[in-house]
């Protein structure tokens, strides 16, 4: 069997994540061929596909289209989860309680418009854990991201119709001027968010 994955246009995570479907989707030996448009996407196909002992392949065609070529044979493992700090219990351990604090617009310094990406990014590849948050807290120019025109609010709903609690500060929703345009979670204030992040097993900042 074989499966063709569109994954151009894709920013990271997606193809990753689109790829590891598909191999699921196999559920068994097979063929699945990712086509990207960065070298970048290709290199993390490719990590992918080592670390699970996958054959792999990849070859560069005219326009900047790339195809990555996986080959699952039997008994093969599943592909990991996408990529994020994360991390699954070991040994059968109760599952740590992970809270997310989101405290900007934007992942990391430097360029404004891909940190924006990044954090995209990231809130995609939460939906995509097999240990979902418990809580994602969003505060200070973070607030942002829970409201109107934010390019994040269709995995943000996504997360909260599977049980994840987002909450966004108050305080800081009225600094900015945001305290109308809320769509998705709730509101709530710094007693709360010091208490979800002191009780955190895990305390994840993007």
């Amino acid at each position: 069997m074989k499966i063709e994955v569109n994954a151009m246009g894709d920013a990271c995570p997606i193809p990753v994540v689109k790829t590891k479907n598909a191999i699921r989707e196999l559920n068994g030996p097979g063929v699945v061929r990712t086509a990207v448009d960065n070298e970048i996407a290709v290199q993390n196909l490719t990590k992918m596909a080592n670390q699970k002992g996958y054959g792999v392949k990849s070859e560069k065609e005219a326009g900047g289209r790339f195809y990555v070529t996986m080959t699952i044979g039997e008994g093969a493992p599943e592909p990991p989860e996408a990529e994020t700090c994360l991390v699954a219990p070991q040994d059968g351990a109760k599952q740590r309680k992970v809270v997310v604090a989101v405290s900007s617009a934007q992942m990391g310094s430097g360029s404004e418009e891909l940190g924006r990406t990044l954090l995209k990014g990231f809130i995609y590849a939460l939906g995509q854990q097999d240990q979902l948050p418990e809580t994602i807290l969003f505060y200070n120019g973070g607030a942002s991201i829970t409201c109107e025109d934010s390019p994040a609010l269709e995995d943000l709903r996504s997360l909260e119709a599977q049980g994840v609690e987002i909450l966004t500060c108050g305080t800081c929703l009225n600094f900015y001027g945001l305290t109308d345009k809320l769509q998705v979670g709730g509101v709530t204030n710094m007693y709360t968010i010091v208490e979800k992040m002191t009780g955190a097993g895990l305390l994840v900042k993007p």
